[in-house]
């Protein structure tokens, strides 16, 4: 559920209601957000959206979905709370870690192909960068068969600025752990020029000591995003409205650490 400081923080972001709609509004803005949460982390059907808590229809909890996704609302909230972590030194920018996740895209749609890790069956991939402690700073969804590599340098500059600090909004991590499978020399170079240490095991060779114990933060951090059912399996066709879930899960998971007391 949103609790008030939760709500607090997303009421400003919402865009007005559109004047041209004729009649009352369907719902609060305050209860759509609850139908939209309960999707994500139930994966029900729109149109099996309980009535019960009163969220209004599913289609209308869709349509507040569209209409914020399109107003950049998650993708903002996101932003605010990971100021908030680096206001209070929970963001790691000594490091962050780059990983590859697939899923299985079960209506098809943009972004979709055939997976090589499931017997070709139609899939996604969420591609994610996270910092040292696992804080998730951008994630790109991509056909399931597009390879990690391609995506380096687009997560890295997908990171967005960050507040919150004294100083120019930080951006770029010191360091980019990645696997074999981020192993390129021309990202090598593309890191160097934007000041990122390229941390990458090369093909061929043996893994770099260590590398395992600093990057397991990026497979809790999938572990985390795909506890909320809606990403483990992806239904929408659109990867806009696909991507508007995933903002809200990575939003959710900062503002859970942002409440956490600090060990």
């Amino acid at each position: 559920m949103v609790n008030d400081d939760l709500w607090a923080l997303i009421e400003p972001l919402l865009p007005p209601w559109p004047t041209r709609s004729p009649g009352p509004r369907p719902v609060s803005d305050r209860l759509c957000p609850q139908g939209i949460l309960y999707v994500l982390c139930n994966d029900v059907a729109w149109q099996l959206l309980p009535l019960e808590p009163r969220f209004g229809s599913g289609q209308t909890c869709w349509r507040g979905l569209e209409r914020w996704q399109q107003a950049g609302v998650f993708d903002q909230l996101h932003r605010i709370l990971l100021t908030e972590l680096n206001a209070a030194g929970r963001l790691d920018w000594s490091r962050a870690c780059v990983d590859g996740s697939h899923i299985r895209a079960k209506k098809r749609g943009a972004d979709t192909g055939p997976s090589p890790v499931d017997r070709r069956k139609t899939g996604s991939k969420h591609h994610l960068i996270c910092d040292g402690r696992g804080t998730p700073l951008k994630v790109i969804t991509t056909a399931a068969n597009v390879n990690d590599v391609t995506q380096t340098l687009a997560l890295v500059d997908g990171i967005p600025p960050v507040a919150g600090r004294p100083g120019r909004p930080r951006r770029r991590p010191e360091a980019l752990l990645g696997d074999k499978g981020y192993d390129s020399n021309p990202n090598r170079d593309e890191l160097c020029k934007r000041r990122i240490l390229p941390v990458i095991s090369r093909r061929g060779s043996p893994n770099i000591k260590g590398m395992g114990k600093l990057r397991y933060v990026v497979e809790q951090t999938f572990a985390l995003l795909h506890q909320f059912k809606r990403l483990a399996v992806r239904w929408e066709r659109r990867t806009e409205l696909h991507d508007a879930f995933v903002s809200l899960a990575c939003s959710l998971i900062c503002w859970r650490r942002l409440n956490k007391p600090d060990s």
